[in-house]
C-alpha cells in the first residue's frame, strides 16, 4: 500500500467519526504502527485537511469540506435539487436524500433535513447498499448499467438474499415507476424512492426516509406521490422548467 493510499485511509477513517481519535486509536484502525501514522497525518494537519483539539485528538479539517463543496457545486443535479428536497421535508417533516451512481457505487449528494429520527444520517458522500435500498432498486430497473452488484450480503431479516427474488422486486419496480425498502439495509428505517428521469434517461433519485412507524403513519400513498412529485420537480429543473 502506498503512502498516498494510506493517507487517504486515514481522510476517510476521520471524516467517518463523529468523535476525535488519539494518535492511538489512528493508528490501531489503520493497522501501522504510531509513528508511521503520526508521518501519515502530520502534511493533512499542514494542509488543513485533518485537525487536532486541545487534547491532541485528531479530526478531519475544514479543507476537507472545502473540497467537498468544491465538487458539490460542480455538481448541477444538487443545486436543482436542493429547493425541491427542502420543500419535500417542510412539507412532511421527514428527511429527503438525492441519491446518483457514481463509478458504480451509490451515493448521497444531496439531503434537506427533516424534523424526524433520521435528521443526521446517512451523511452526505455516504455510499448505499444497491440491493437493499430503495434507490438501488430503481437504478437496477432504470439504468442497470450505473451500478455495479457482486454479491448480497445481509443487512437485516428482511434483506432480499436470492438473485430471483431481486429480480423479481426489480420488475415489480420497473412497472410501478417507485419503489421502497422497509426494514432491508436497517432495522426500523423504511423508504420511499423515485427515479429522476429527464432526456431518456435516469440522472438519480429521491428518497424520502424515515422510521418505520412514522412511515406507516404517513401512508404508502401518500409517501410515494410525495417523492414522485419531488422527482418530477427535479427532472423539470434540469430540463430548464419550472416544477
Amino acid at each position: 500500500m502506498t503512502t498516498i493510499d494510506k493517507a487517504l485511509d486515514a481522510l476517510f477513517l476521520l471524516s467517518e467519526r463523529a468523535q476525535a481519535l488519539r494518535l492511538a486509536e489512528v493508528a490501531r484502525e489503520l493497522g501501522m504502527p504510531r509513528s508511521s501514522a503520526h508521518r501519515i497525518l502530520a502534511p493533512l494537519l499542514r494542509r488543513g485537511l485533518a485537525e487536532q483539539d486541545s487534547d491532541g485528538r485528531y479530526r478531519a479539517g475544514f479543507a476537507l469540506m472545502a473540497l467537498g463543496l468544491n465538487v458539490a457545486s460542480r455538481e448541477p443535479l444538487a443545486t436543482a435539487a436542493k429547493p425541491v428536497l427542502e420543500s419535500a421535508a417542510a412539507d412532511l417533516g421527514e428527511t429527503f436524500f438525492l441519491v446518483v451512481a457514481r463509478a458504480g457505487k451509490l451515493v448521497v449528494l444531496e439531503k434537506a433535513e427533516g424534523s424526524g429520527f433520521l435528521r443526521a444520517a446517512p451523511r452526505l458522500g455516504a455510499d448505499v447498499p444497491v440491493h437493499a435500498t430503495a434507490v438501488g432498486k430503481l437504478y437496477l430497473a432504470f439504468a442497470p448499467d450505473e451500478v455495479e452488484i457482486n454479491d448480497l450480503p445481509r443487512y437485516t431479516p428482511g434483506t432480499l438474499r436470492s438473485r430471483k427474488a431481486l429480480l423479481a422486486e426489480v420488475e415489480r419496480v420497473r412497472a410501478q415507476g417507485w419503489a421502497t425498502n422497509i426494514e432491508e439495509w436497517q432495522a426500523g428505517l423504511a423508504v420511499s424512492a423515485a427515479p429522476i428521469l429527464s432526456h431518456g434517461r435516469m440522472h438519480g433519485a429521491v428518497a424520502l426516509a424515515t422510521v418505520a412507524a412514522r412511515f406507516t403513519a404517513i401512508g404508502m400513498t401518500t409517501a410515494t406521490r410525495r417523492v414522485v412529485h419531488a422527482a418530477e420537480g427535479i427532472a423539470l429543473r434540469i430540463e430548464g422548467r419550472s416544477p
